[in-house]
Parts: structure tokens; C-alpha cells; sequence
């Protein structure tokens, strides 16, 4: 009888069932759709309490198919034997080579710090690169480091770099946006260049500090970086009893 009432069905009154009663079982064959269709049409049950009761059933399912996969064991992948690698932490450099060397040399964090402050007085000033006088106003920025210090203890702030740069460079076009990461000009590479190689033929441990940069920057003679050192009172006095401070900072940290 079920068979006879599917077979005579109008178009009709095939629209009236849900669309989505047909579709909530997508992988079945025809055979058991046909069978699922026959079991609706002898069901004593109302058209639509019979599909609320299917689709309940239909996310009970789903909700025990997904339990199930959440179950399953994912594939780990194979954990290194070589342990956890140091992180080396490096600044721009114009030789590759050193820092594919075996034992490269690295910067301390507060030589790290007062170049991430030189990007940021650089775009602070709206400079479009970071030069000398950024790299000197990052180590005064950074404010901690024994650098720092001694160029404070010498005179040489902030405030007066910022403005020696003014007067040096000039004002950049207010309406002008630095780059995120303002490019180094290359006198700045040049002084952090210097500072590696100059910890490198010392032949010392440790790391390159901001000590090292500041001397970088101070041997790079007539760039801006060296001309505002000179023009607030730093000499070559300054810079040699800053190599002499290294010097006792490394036979310190040794004993």
C-alpha cells in the first residue's frame, strides 16, 4: 500500500515534505531512501513531529561521530634528541659570514633594546633611515646599560642629542611617515660592524654591549653620530676610558 501511494505520488505532494528530510542522509543508496520515504508514509506519527524526531536523531549521531574522532590518537611527530638550541641574538650585519660562523658572536639584550629604541627615535624624528645619531639616541634611550650611564654622567642626554641632530640634519617634512623599521644608513652599519669585529679580535667571551656600539659610532669619524659625541664636550679621553671599562667589566665577569 505504501508502495502504491509513492508510485501515485503528484509533484505536487512530494513539496509538501521537508527538503531537508530527503538530504539530512546523503550517503544512503536509493534503495534506502526509498525505504526511508515508505517508513515516513506508514508512520502513524504527524509529517512534521516525525522530522523533528529524525532530526534529533540526525544530530545525536553527528554529535557521537565527532566524540569519536576527538578520540583518536593524532600521529606526534618525533621530538629531537639535540634538546632545546640556543637562540642567538643578532643585529643587522653587512658579512654573513660571521653570522654563519660556528660560534657566532652575540649581542646582550640591552645592545638589542637600544637598537629597536634607534628604529623608534628615528621614526619618532621622521628620519626615512636610522643613522648614527639614531643609534646614539637609542643607547640613551634604552637608560639602563653602563653606556648609558656614563654618557649621562658626561652631559650628553637625550634631549640635547635629539636637538644637535635637529641642527645637524635638519627637521624632516612633518606630513612625512617613517617606515616601520627605518633602513641603516650605512655609516650605522658600519659602526655595528665595527663593534662585532672589534669583540672578535679582543678575543674575549661575552657578548658585544652597548659599550661596543657607542665606541662604533664614535669611530666613525665626521658622521653625524661622531660630530654630535664632539659637539657635547665627548673626546677621545671618553672612548678610552670606555674601552678601559670593558676591559674590567670582562676580568669581573671572569673571576
Amino acid at each position: 500500500m505504501a508502495a502504491q501511494m509513492l508510485s501515485v505520488a503528484s509533484p505536487s505532494s512530494a513539496k509538501t515534505f521537508p527538503r531537508s528530510l530527503h538530504l539530512e542522509s546523503p550517503y544512503l543508496s536509493p534503495s534506502a531512501i526509498k525505504s526511508h520515504v515508505i517508513a515516513t508514509l506508514c508512520s502513524p506519527l504527524p509529517l512534521n513531529r516525525l522530522f523533528m524526531l529524525r532530526q534529533e536523531t540526525s544530530k545525536s549521531f553527528a554529535s557521537n561521530w565527532a566524540l569519536e574522532c576527538t578520540r583518536k590518537r593524532l600521529p606526534r611527530s618525533p621530538r629531537s634528541r639535540r634538546g632545546h638550541q640556543p637562540v642567538f641574538m643578532m643585529l643587522p650585519t653587512a658579512n654573513p659570514e660571521r653570522a654563519s660562523h660556528d660560534k657566532p658572536t652575540k649581542w646582550s639584550a640591552r645592545a638589542i633594546k637600544a637598537f629597536s629604541m634607534a628604529e623608534l627615535e628615528a621614526r619618532k624624528m621622521k628620519y626615512p633611515t636610522t643613522g648614527t645619531e639614531a643609534l646614539l639616541m637609542g643607547i640613551l634611550a634604552e637608560g639602563t646599560s653602563p653606556a648609558s650611564k656614563y654618557l649621562r654622567a658626561n652631559g650628553v642626554t637625550l634631549f640635547k642629542v635629539r636637538d644637535e641632530a635637529v641642527k645637524l640634519l635638519g627637521k624632516s617634512y612633518p606630513l612625512y611617515t617613517s617606515p616601520e623599521h627605518p633602513t641603516l644608513t650605512e655609516p650605522a652599519q658600519k659602526a655595528l660592524d665595527w663593534a662585532v669585529d672589534e669583540k672578535i679580535k679582543s678575543g674575549e667571551s661575552g657578548e658585544v654591549t652597548t659599550t661596543h656600539m657607542l665606541l662604533g659610532i664614535w669611530a666613525q669619524k665626521g658622521l653625524a653620530g661622531q660630530q654630535i659625541l664632539a659637539n657635547l664636550g665627548f673626546d677621545d679621553k671618553n672612548a678610552e676610558e670606555l674601552a678601559e671599562s670593558i676591559k674590567e667589566e670582562v676580568a669581573l665577569s671572569s673571576k
